[in-house]
Formats: structure tokens, C-alpha cells, sequence
């Protein structure tokens, strides 16, 4: 059975402010609407049942303090006669009424245990959600996102200020469930006292009123407190990340202190929230005691005295003002909480905003193979409006040969080849394949067709085989060690402990940069790929390692379609072109022997390496 809101309270809860606001959030209730309402239910259910006490409590007050006053009766004939026993003796009704009350409080104490049994389910709920539809929005970005965010402020986002939205969603239930009990008691004492109601609520609104100012200052300070936050997380991984560079270059003291300036401005943030905020509770409470005393004081003079509320009316009222007061404190307390995690609320807002991020746009149309040739015509790429990395790139990629991009460090080799996998696309011009745009065509399907060989190669901290099979679900051991075997890997494995089933430790650790290499080579040869990537693979290895690499790479490149993008010349001398770019530019262009013949800028370029190697 769905639980469906009536369409005329969805239109007008989508008209206010708290809707507006929290939309991006608010809107997954939706997944989990039973759950949400059972809860809303059972709180409500549980406030009633308050109230129903508090009409038993009257009842047995009055039968204490003025046993020979008429009972209190409902109107209701059979409730009256057999529930409250109106036609009985005093004793009688005290005795049935003090049972009436052990029954409502246990029945309020089931609906509270229930109530707070599916709060926690709509809040795990909730979380769940987020988390989903944060891996989803990350998901569908295009990379251009990636490398404007820190990643340390996106981790921030996902883990600790998604829980500190955990903590704010507890706040907000709280006071529903508060606020519906205060409800309850204001009716409860609207109907004892409509005199001292009145008085009640104006008092206790001026200190609301004071107390929202605070609140105010607390929420400023909330949005500090998630940058911080998000500063020291981005601090702290860079330095856990870089711990290798840091102890080479002997930066110790440097990193010492960025990290020691993060930690301590988040705490003197925290300090600055804490600050503000612990001074609601006590104030709060100082102030609510003092309107209750000079509220029973100023009662008992005018009220009692003068015969207009009987004792225990009074009591019962007083009572009930007791129990608000501790309540409205606790309200205060939450709000204060709740303000003070807006920054994290607004953070997880932003990440999952869509209207100001740039989106990865799908194909629809199968990528079957490529037949013929990949063709760049006439493209301009810029990762923004001053940064032109590539400038009127016009070239051909036959099918089946290798084509090699040569050129100095930033002339944009590295952005030309991202573009054919679609990890970014021209800002002018088109990438083609087989004369079809490169947009059009199902990314998962051509990418599927497509394996990348970089010089950072990504080692999951799993196991030696899930590596290598990593993409490719399907594949046997029997696959999966030919693959090594091919990629020159099969014998450094099987001297490892526990042979595939090794664990490799966070990206790799356990590793040199040879062996990763070779892992990275057998994972593109299980995929079996049409088109191949190579970045550099070899640029970072000792000469024992190239050659192993070099030998691995010669046998996945045979038949397949290959760009290679080259620092070492010796390892693309055998390309079928070789394409020179020089500032985002393609200055040359032709077979390598050719290119050394004119005496261009490839000739330059081995004649430096020649004599670096000599």
C-alpha cells in the first residue's frame, strides 16, 4: 500500500519556505514515504495519549483535594458511568482513575518507543538516500567538476557532513515530536485556565523572541565551521596523499604547519559555535524558572483566592506548565543544534544543486567497433575561458595503426587523447568516429571498446585478480592469467604470498611502478580493446622495467587501433604517424624516419634525447 499526501497539502507544503529551501533534501521522503508518515503517526498518537493524562490527572487531583466536588465528567454517557465511574464513591473514582493513568502512560510509552523506532528508520533512511544520490550526481559530473573541487572537500561532504545532517534530522524530529506535545498541553491548559493561558504564551513568546536572536548567531557561525571543516579534511589528505614527496623534499615543518593552522582554526570555529550556543540552555532556563514563579505566585493571590479556579484546576495547570517549561528548554536547545548544522545542511545542498554544474550529456547510438578511422576536425579545447590548451586540431587516427603524440610537457597530448574516451569534450570542432560524432554514440558502449594505459595507474586495494578483472565481470582465471602472462606480470605474481588472491594495499602500495604497470597492461588485455590509450606508460621506469613494459605493450597494441602519447622516441619508432604538437598545436606530422628527415621539430627532440642519453 502507498502512503500518498492529498495533492492540495503537497501543493501548499511546495509553497513554503522550508520547502524552497530544502528541496534537494526534502524530496527524498519520497522513497521512503511509509516509513516517514508511520512515524508522524506515532509521535502524534503519543502526544494524545499525553493529553488523555492529563485529563485523568485532573480528575484524580480534584478527587484528592475536594473529594465532595461534583467529578469532572466528558458528556460522553457510557465514559462517564463505566470508564470514570461518575456514579461511584470518591475513593472509587480515585481508585479507577489512578488505573486509567498507569494505562495511558504505558499505551503513550508503546507509541513513544514506536515513534522513535521509525524516526531512526527515516533518518537511516534519509541518509541512505543522500549517499545514493550524492554517488549519483558525482556519477553523471563531467571531469571538468573534478578539477575545479578540492577532493578533500567532496570527501568532507560525503562523510562528515553527511552525518552531521544525521544529527540535524535527530534535532528536527525531536522537535516535532516536542512540538506536538506542547500543542497538546496548551489545549490541556487553554481548558483549565484560558486567563493564565494567555499570560503564559505572552511571556513565554518574549523569550522565544530573545532567544531566536541567539539562534540567529549561531546559524552565521554553522557556515564557518563546514568550510573549516572542509579545509582540514582537504589539508589532511593532501599530506596522507603526498607522503612520500613530503619526506623527499624534507617538508616536514612545512606541512606541520598547514596541518596544525587547519586543525586550529576549525577549533577556535568550533570554540566561536560553542560559544554562542551553550548560552541558550542556561538562559533558557533562568528565565523560564522566573516567569513560573511569579506565575504561581500572581495565581494564588487572584485566582484561587478570590474562588475563580478551584485547587485542582490549579494544580493540574501548574503541572502542565511545569512540564512545558523543561520542554520549551529542550526546543531551544535543538533549534540552537539544528542552526548550528545549517552549514553542513547548505553543503550537501550545493553538492547536490544541478542548475550550477556542467553534466556529461549520453549518446544513444551503439558503438559496434571502429571500421575505419577516428577524425579530429577542427578542434579548440579550453578547461576555461583564458586556458586554450588545444588550437585548430585537424587529424586522422586510422584503424588498426599506431599514432603517436609527440611534444613538449603541457603542449596538450594528454587533453587531445582524453578527448576520444569523452572524458571531456571540444569547446570547438568534433571528434568523429567512422564520420559519426563522437556524442552521439552510448558512452558505456565505446568505452567498453577503449582500455587506457597511463603512467598513474590506479591499483585498488584488492586483491591481485579483482585488479586485473577490474571492468571486465565475466572473465575466467584461465583469462585472467593469460592476460598476466601476455603482460609479462604471471611470474611476480606467482611469487607473491597468496599469488592472485594478494591484497595490493591503498592504490597499490605494495608495488614498485613496474609492476603496477604491468597490472595496468593485463587489465587492458583482458578487456580486448579496439581502441588503446598509452599516456606515457614507461616515462617513470627504470630500464629493466621498460623493456618488460615495452615488450608488454608491442603485444596489446598488435591489431588495435593505438594512440600513444610518447616521452622515450625509441618506444614509438615504430609508429604508423607521429604527430608533433607544440602549444596546443600541430606543427608536424608524418611517418618517424620522414620527420627526422626534414629536420623539424621531432628532430630536435631526438637529437636532445641522444644527447641526454650519451
Amino acid at each position: 500500500m502507498s502512503f500518498k499526501l492529498p495533492v492540495p497539502v503537497r501543493s501548499l507544503l511546495k509553497t513554503t519556505k522550508l520547502w524552497k529551501e530544502n528541496y534537494l533534501i526534502l524530496r527524498e521522503f519520497k522513497h521512503f514515504r511509509k516509513i516517514a508518515i508511520l512515524a508522524l503517526v506515532f509521535s502524534f498518537l503519543a502526544a494524545t495519549f499525553e493529553g488523555v493524562s492529563i485529563g485523568f490527572l485532573l480528575s484524580f487531583l480534584q478527587s484528592l483535594t475536594s473529594p465532595d466536588a461534583k467529578p469532572i465528567q466528558t458528556g460522553i454517557g457510557w465514559i462517564d458511568i463505566w470508564v470514570l465511574g461518575v456514579n461511584t464513591s470518591a475513593s472509587s473514582r480515585l481508585y479507577r482513575i489512578s488505573a486509567l493513568i498507569l494505562l495511558s502512560s504505558w499505551i503513550r510509552s508503546t507509541f513513544n518507543y514506536l515513534s522513535q523506532v521509525y524516526i531512526e528508520l527515516t533518518q537511516l533512511s534519509l541518509l541512505e538516500r543522500l549517499r545514493i544520490q550524492i554517488f549519483e550526481q558525482l556519477q553523471a559530473l563531467s571531469l571538468s567538476y573534478f578539477a575545479k573541487v578540492k577532493s578533500g572537500e567532496l570527501i568532507n561532504t560525503i562523510t562528515t557532513e553527511i552525518e552531521r545532517i544525521k544529527y540535524a534530522f535527530n534535532g528536527a524530529a525531536f522537535l516535532f515530536t516536542r512540538i506536538l506535545t506542547i500543542i497538546i498541553y496548551l489545549g490541556s491548559m487553554v481548558v483549565l485556565s484560558w486567563q493564565l493561558s494567555i499570560i503564559s504564551v505572552m511571556l513565554f513568546s518574549l523569550l522565544i523572541v530573545c532567544l531566536s536572536t541567539l539562534n540567529g548567531k549561531v546559524r552565521e557561525a554553522s557556515f564557518e565551521i563546514s568550510s573549516a571543516s572542509g579545509q582540514f579534511t582537504s589539508t589532511a589528505i593532501e599530506f596522507i596523499n603526498g607522503i612520500r614527496t613530503v619526506q623527499a623534499f624534507a617538508t616536514q615543518d612545512f606541512e606541520r604547519k598547514r596541518y596544525y593552522n587547519a586543525t586550529s582554526n576549525l577549533v577556535n570555529t568550533s570554540i566561536k559555535i560553542v560559544r554562542r550556543s551553550a548560552i541558550i540552555k542556561p538562559l533558557a532556563e533562568g528565565l523560564g524558572t522566573t516567569i513560573l514563579i511569579g506565575m504561581i505566585a500572581t495565581a494564588f493571590a487572584i485566582f484561587v483566592a478570590k474562588g475563580a479556579l478551584q485547587i485542582g484546576s490549579l494544580l493540574t495547570f501548574f503541572f502542565v506548565l511545569f512540564r512545558i517549561v523543561p520542554i520549551l528548554q529542550e526546543i531551544n536547545g535543538a533549534w540552537a543544534s539544528i542552526v548550528g548544522l545549517q552549514g553542513a545542511v547548505e553543503n550537501v545542498k550545493e553538492l547536490l544543486r544541478t542548475d550550477n554544474k556542467k553534466y556529461f550529456k549520453n549518446g544513444d547510438r551503439e558503438f559496434v567497433g571502429l571500421k575505419r578511422s577516428i577524425d579530429l576536425v577542427s578542434v579548440d579545447f579550453a578547461y576555461d575561458d583564458s586556458n586554450w590548451v588545444l588550437n585548430n586540431i585537424t587529424l586522422t587516427i586510422e584503424r588498426g595503426q599506431m599514432t603517436a603524440l609527440v611534444g613538449a610537457s603541457g603542449a596538450g597530448k594528454t587533453t587531445l587523447a582524453d578527448l576520444i574516451p569523452r572524458f571531456y569534450d571540444p569547446t570547438e570542432g568534433e571528434v568523429l568516429i567512422d564520420g559519426v560524432a563522437l556524442r552521439q554514440f552510448e558512452i558505456n558502449s565505446l568505452r567498453r571498446k577503449l582500455a587506457v594505459v597511463s603512467q598513474d595507474t590506479f591499483i585498488f586495494n584488492n586483491s591481485v585478480r579483482n585488479n586485473i578483472a577490474y571492468g571486465t565481470e565475466m572473465a575466467t582465471q584461465a583469462a585472467i592469467e593469460e592476460a598476466a602472462r601476455q603482460a609479462n606480470a604471471l611470474e611476480f605474481i606467482q611469487q607473491m604470498p597468496e599469488g592472485f588472491d594478494t591484497q595490493l594495499g591503498d592504490r597499490g602500495v605494495r608495488l614498485s611502478g613496474g609492476q603496477r604497470q604491468r597490472l595496468a597492461i593485463a587489465r587492458a588485455l583482458l578487456r580486448n580493446p579496439d581502441i588503446l590509450i598509452l599516456d606515457e606508460a614507461t616515462s617513470a621506469l627504470d630500464s629493466v622495467s621498460e623493456g618488460l613494459i615495452q615488450d608488454s605493450l608491442e603485444k596489446l597494441s598488435v591489431g588495435r587501433t593505438v594512440i600513444a602519447i610518447a616521452h622515450r622516441l625509441s618506444t614509438i619508432a615504430k609508429a604508423d604517424k607521429v604527430v608533433v604538437l607544440e602549444q596546443g598545436r600541430i606543427v608536424e606530422q608524418g611517418k618517424y624516419q620522414e620527420l627526422l628527415e626534414r629536420r623539424g621539430n621531432l628532430w630536435k627532440y631526438h637529437q636532445m634525447q641522444q644527447t641526454l642519453n650519451k
